[in-house]
């Protein structure tokens, strides 16, 4: 191996569109924190060839999602998770990096740590140990040295849960907060009339097909409490037909709008909001929009919640240890209590400024230590990971 103090050759595999985001701007941030030069290796999408890697094949042929699409893909999974350990054990590297998709990345590290015992071994996004299956944290000791946490209670469950040393290096989405955060004119339509409602139904189909006919009716009884008001519903080009169809049977006509950008100016100007359960509802604490949260599951999926082993299932809940943001889930996600969270919200009184004072504070928690990028932080714990298996210097980590 070449050592810190060299040339480093990083082996780094992503699974999906999410982590070759991820993936790009490591790449990017070990070069600029390693002196001494960084080659890549492994398996990544678009952005992370662009940054440099080729990958061993497209991300494509493991980007799959849904209990079908995996079964129909699935020797054509198994045999990239055996290639892609082959290769990098071949290649030697100094260091593997797995970003998220654990049910393949997780598989290559396990292969790998078996053929190169003393490689070092990073995971860039931890599994939600926290939530589901907690026995997986301790697992990991076998294969994983360091995971790199993007939010800050990650740490505290590792050593709680006997896994490996976890880093909380920021989620991604401080990076983006001059996008989700409103300007003057902005701030000022947020308190104008008639105000707006932004309404995110989901990205999946099974999720849009449980959630859209509540949420329509809650926004006619919302009219009714508090008045007129604009809706806008953000959408996906591959469920935009089925969006549009469903959202034409609402009492309250929303605005339909597609697209990153489009999305987050609605964040930027939104009263409030009501959302399905996901990383949504964290892009909205952290615009600075109050919102309800809502889910439904299937009969299936709803006689496993007792594994499930956190008090919330969104990310800001959990991130500040308490219930500040509302969340309506099966039964209770219905239009008549939906509608009564809202009209708390879009009005002015004490349940829209108690939310607003926990979504400021989320916004503390979040921050790192020194104000620096996710993807600085997490260079340098990778960095700093290959020096204590190795016993070579590594640049000091800032991230507290």
């Amino acid at each position: 191996m070449s050592g810190a103090a060299g040339a480093l050759r990083v082996a780094i595999v992503a699974g999906e569109h999410s982590g070759d985001q991820l993936g790009f701007k490591l790449m990017r941030a070990l070069r600029d924190a390693h002196a001494g030069g960084v080659t890549f290796t492994g398996v990544g999408g678009e952005a992370m060839e662009a940054e440099g890697l080729k990958s061993l094949f497209p991300i494509s042929d493991i980007a799959v999602m849904g209990l079908l699409p995996v079964i129909a893909r699935l020797r054509t999974v198994l045999r990239r998770i055996r290639e892609t350990a082959a290769a990098i054990v071949v290649e030697r590297p100094d260091a593997l990096v797995i970003i998220d998709s654990p049910d393949f990345t997780h598989r290559v590290a396990r292969r790998v740590r078996k053929a190169l015992p003393d490689l070092p071994v990073v995971d860039y996004v931890s599994p939600s140990v926290w939530a589901w299956r907690p026995g997986r944290a301790k697992a990991m000791l076998g294969y994983v040295d360091c995971v790199l946490g993007l939010l800050p209670f990650e740490p505290e469950a590792y050593r709680r849960l006997g896994g490996p040393r976890c880093v909380y290096v920021g989620h991604p989405l401080i990076e983006r907060l001059v996008e989700l955060r409103p300007n003057e004119d902005e701030s000022r339509r947020r308190n104008a009339e008639p105000p707006i409602l932004v309404v995110l139904p989901g990205s999946r189909r099974s999720e849009i097909r449980r959630l859209m006919a509540d949420f329509g009716g809650a926004l006619g009884l919302l009219r009714e409490t508090i008045g007129p008001f604009a809706a806008i519903v953000p959408t996906l080009p591959h469920i935009e037909a089925e969006v549009r169809a469903r959202a034409a049977l609402w009492p309250v006509a929303p605005r339909i709008v597609l697209g990153e950008a489009a999305r987050y100016e609605s964040f930027r100007t939104a009263r409030a909001a009501l959302a399905a359960s996901g990383t949504v509802t964290l892009e909205l604490a952290l615009a600075g929009v109050p919102l309800v949260g809502a889910y439904k599951v299937g009969i299936v999926e709803e006689q496993l919640r007792f594994l499930i082993k956190v008090p919330s299932i969104l990310l800001p809940n959990l991130i500040l240890g308490l219930r500040a943001i509302p969340e309506k889930l099966q039964r209770e996600c219905a239009p008549a209590t939906l509608a009564a969270e809202l009209a708390g919200l879009m009005r002015d009184g004490p349940e829209r400024a108690a939310q607003v004072e926990a979504l400021d504070r989320l916004d503390r928690e979040m921050q790192l230590a020194d104000g620096g990028a996710p993807s600085a932080h997490a260079a340098a714990a990778v960095l700093e990971t290959i020096a204590r298996r190795l016993g070579t210097a590594a640049p000091r980590l800032t991230t507290g």
